[in-house]
This record gives C-alpha cells, sequence and structure tokens, in this order.
C-alpha cells in the first residue's frame, strides 16, 4: 500500500456544531483515547508525514480533527480515498471529571454526524485496563462502534512485560489488542491491513480485533460540562 497523499481538511466541534463532518461518502476511521495516548504521534506515523500536531500537554486536542488520505493498493486496484478522525483526548480534567461522561461530550457530536467504517480505541500498553479506558469502550459499544483495540507505545515495554500487559487487556476487554509504536513503526502494516479490511466492508482476518466491548451494561450517553 502507498501513501500518495496526506491533509488536513476541517476541525468538528465536540458538541456536533462547527464545520461538521465530511458526508461525501468515503470511508472514515476514528481514533479515540485518553489524552496524551499518541493519537497524533500514530496518525503521523502511518501518513508517514507531519500531518498532525503533538503535544507534551494533555487534553490539548478539544476538537475532532479530520485528515484526508489518499492511497494506492490494499483496499483493490487503483487509487482510493478515506479519512482519519482524530477525536478529542478523554480522561484528563482539573477537579477529576468522570472518563465516560467526557468521552460522551467529545465524541457524541462526531458519532452523531457520521457512521465511521471502524473506530480505534488507544490505549497505553504500559497501563492496561485503566477505568477510563473501559468506561470508554463500554460507552462506545452502547451506542453501537464497539472500537478495535490498539496498544500503543509498545516499544517502551522490556519482553516480560509486554507479554503481561498485552494479556492484561486480552482478559479485560475481551479481545487482542494490536501492539503499536509510532516510533519504530511496529504494528503500522497490520493496522493498514485492517483499515483496508473494513473499508472493503469485510469482516477482519482472524486474529484481527473485532471488537466486543468489556461485559456490563453500557452506561446512557452522559453528559459533561467538565473543562478538558
Amino acid at each position: 500500500m502507498k501513501i500518495l497523499s496526506a491533509d488536513f481538511v476541517t476541525s468538528a466541534a465536540a458538541g456536533g456544531g462547527s464545520v461538521g463532518v465530511p458526508r461525501d461518502g468515503l470511508p472514515q476511521f476514528a481514533l479515540a483515547g485518553r489524552s496524551n495516548v499518541g493519537k497524533s504521534s500514530l496518525l503521523n506515523a502511518l501518513c508517514r508525514r507531519q500531518i498532525a500536531r503533538t503535544s507534551a500537554a494533555p487534553g490539548k486536542t478539544r476538537l475532532a480533527n479530520v485528515y484526508r488520505v489518499r492511497l494506492e493498493g490494499g483496499a483493490g486496484p487503483g487509487r482510493w480515498d478515506l479519512y482519519l478522525v482524530d477525536l478529542p483526548g478523554y480522561g484528563y480534567a482539573r477537579g477529576g471529571a468522570d472518563a465516560a461522561a467526557e468521552l460522551a461530550a467529545v465524541a457524541e457530536g462526531y458519532f452523531r454526524e457520521a457512521r465511521p467504517h471502524g473506530v480505534f480505541l488507544l490505549v497505553d500498553a504500559r497501563h492496561p485496563g485503566l477505568a477510563a479506558d473501559v468506561d470508554a469502550a463500554r460507552w462506545m459499544g452502547g451506542i453501537g462502534v464497539p472500537p478495535h483495540l490498539i496498544a500503543t507505545k509498545i516499544d517502551k515495554l522490556t519482553r516480560s512485560e509486554r507479554a503481561r500487559n498485552l494479556t492484561a487487556l486480552e482478559r479485560t476487554f475481551e479481545t487482542a489488542a494490536l501492539p503499536i509504536s509510532a516510533r519504530d513503526g511496529e504494528g503500522l502494516d497490520e493496522l493498514w491491513k485492517l483499515i483496508a479490511t473494513l473499508a472493503r466492508g469485510a469482516e477482519p482476518p482472524h486474529g484481527a480485533t473485532r471488537n466486543r466491548p468489556p461485559p456490563a451494561a453500557a452506561p446512557k450517553p452522559p453528559s459533561s460540562n467538565s473543562r478538558r
């Protein structure tokens, strides 16, 4: 698969206002996760160019940033386009806001406007099973968009930590996480293959992260006026 171009398109406000998201029928893939989990770094690594700004300050991104990517191959012969959507990070608010409420506030507007072909929940491989991530997966499953699980920053773990934490993630979320390193490039080809499969409207190959939310009733999408 060859990446021909990748460009910023627009920002959509978390509450569903502003410019809004594209509605031209192209496949859309959303990236969700806690603040500072590495969404922007993953976008840049996937597109092999600096299209998203990265920041050490958590909660920096407060809009759903939309990027259009043109590729060749992967989902059949010829060129094809898709959108990658960087959703605002959740789980960071001075005063300690509820993580599920934050995710609802920042993502509900996007999911109301778009029906993405795939949603990727990024979790830090160093911290498996955080309550904020479990709440996020449950909330997404409850609104009918169960996410595919991506374990970021896998390069920061030793071999034994890697095995232990990936097992813990699978046990918690009842699905295998795809290990990713934006720095070393591990897992990027596998993620592109998954994206191409989803873009074709087919089921992911055996072993890919076709996720179910963690067991338990999904909470109703709450509202939140907390700061991010």
